[in-house]
C-alpha cells in the first residue's frame, strides 16, 4: 500500500503487513507515516495503490461493512465538555445502531465499567483527566464489540498511574480482537504486543516479535560512560544508536557485532536498543516493505 500527498510527501511507501490477533505495535517517530496507515485503515482516507483485507472484507471497497466492525481511538478526539460520559455513550451507541433502549443502557453501563469509570458516569467531561478522557474514548472504540480496534498515540501526556491503567485495558482488548497500537513510546509496544513493526519515512523497517528481534541484538550492543566532551569523536569512530545522561556524564550505547575497544562493555538489550539499531540502519536489520498490506484474523 502507497500514499503520497499533494505536497509531495511519500507517507507510505509500498507498506506490507499481516497483523494477527492480539496486541500489534506500530513504532516509529512523528511523521513516519503511522498515522496515515491507520487513518487508511479506520477508512478515512484511501491510499494511491494497495489493498486491505479484514479477513474476508475487502477495508477500502466495503467501508461500511468494516465501520460496522471497527472501533477507532485517533491521536485527538472531541468531546462535548458539558455533557456526562454517560450520557454522552449513550449517544453514540444510538449512532453505532443500538436503538433499543434497554439493551443500549446495558451497553452503556457494561463499557463505563470495563474502563473503570462507572463511578464519574454523571460527571462532565470537560473535567476529566487527560486518562480518563482516553479511557472513554476506549469505551466509545469498544461500541458494537468491534473485531478491528485502531488507537493512535495513546499514552501520549498520560502521567505514570493513568498510563498503567490505560495499558492494562488494552491488554484487555487484545485478548479478543486485532488491536493495532500505533505509538513513538517504545516502553509501550515492550510492555504489550507480541508483534510489531517499525516504520519510518513511509516504510516498514523491522516486522518481528519484540523478544525475538530482542534476542537478536544480544551480544551486539556495547556501553560506555564518557564525558560529554568526548561525544563527536566517539560517533566519528563508531556505530552509535542511543546516548542518555547520567549525573552530568553521557552513557553512550554502540552496536558492534564485535568489541569495539578498551573503556565498553556488554549489556543486556532491550527493544529501545532495537529501535535506534533499525533507525539507525545498522545491523542490517532493515529494508522491509511491499505491496499490498494484510489484516489478518
Amino acid at each position: 500500500m502507497s500514499k503520497r500527498y499533494p505536497n509531495g510527501v511519500q507517507a507510505l511507501d509500498k507498506v506490507t503487513l499481516t497483523i494477527p490477533q492480539g496486541m500489534y505495535g506500530l513504532l516509529g517517530p512523528n511523521g513516519a507515516g503511522k498515522s496515515t496507515l491507520m487513518r487508511t485503515l479506520a477508512t478515512l482516507q484511501d491510499p494511491d495503490e494497495g489493498t486491505v483485507r479484514l479477513g474476508d472484507i475487502d477495508v477500502l471497497r466495503e467501508k461500511d461493512h468494516i465501520r460496522e466492525t471497527l472501533g477507532y481511538l485517533p491521536q485527538e478526539f472531541g468531546v462535548y465538555p458539558k455533557v456526562s460520559a454517560e450520557r454522552l455513550l449513550e449517544h453514540f451507541a444510538v449512532l453505532k445502531g443500538v436503538a433499543d433502549r434497554k439493551s443500549r443502557r446495558e451497553v452503556v453501563e457494561a463499557l463505563l465499567r470495563q474502563t473503570n469509570l462507572w463511578d464519574v458516569r454523571k460527571e462532565k467531561l470537560g473535567g476529566y483527566s487527560g486518562g480518563m478522557r482516553q479511557r472513554f474514548g476506549v469505551a466509545v472504540a469498544l461500541l458494537g464489540d468491534p473485531r478491528l480496534i485502531i488507537v493512535d498515540e495513546p499514552t501520549a501526556g498520560l502521567d505514570p498511574a493513568e498510563r498503567v491503567r490505560f495499558l492494562n485495558l488494552l491488554s484487555e482488548l487484545g485478548e479478543r480482537a486485532v488491536v493495532i497500537l500505533s505509538t513513538h513510546i517504545v516502553e509501550d509496544v515492550s510492555e504489550l504486543c507480541s508483534r510489531m513493526a517499525i516504520i519510518n519515512r513511509g516504510k516498514i523497517l523491522l516486522e518481528d516479535e519484540p523478544l525475538r528481534a530482542v534476542e537478536e541484538m544480544r551480544g551486539r550492543i556495547w556501553r560506555r560512560i564518557i564525558p560529554r566532551a568526548q561525544l563527536e569523536e566517539v560517533e566519528r569512530e563508531h556505530a552509535v544508536i542511543s546516548t542518555k545522561l547520567l549525573a552530568g556524564r553521557t552513557v553512550v550505547h554502540v552496536y558492534g557485532q564485535t568489541p569495539p575497544g578498551a573503556g565498553f562493555e556488554p549489556v543486556e538489550p532491550d527493544l529501545e536498543d532495537v529501535y535506534f539499531t533499525v533507525m539507525g540502519g545498522h545491523g542490517g536489520l532493515g529494508g522491509r516493505g511491499a505491496a499490498p498490506a494484510e489484516v489478518g484474523r
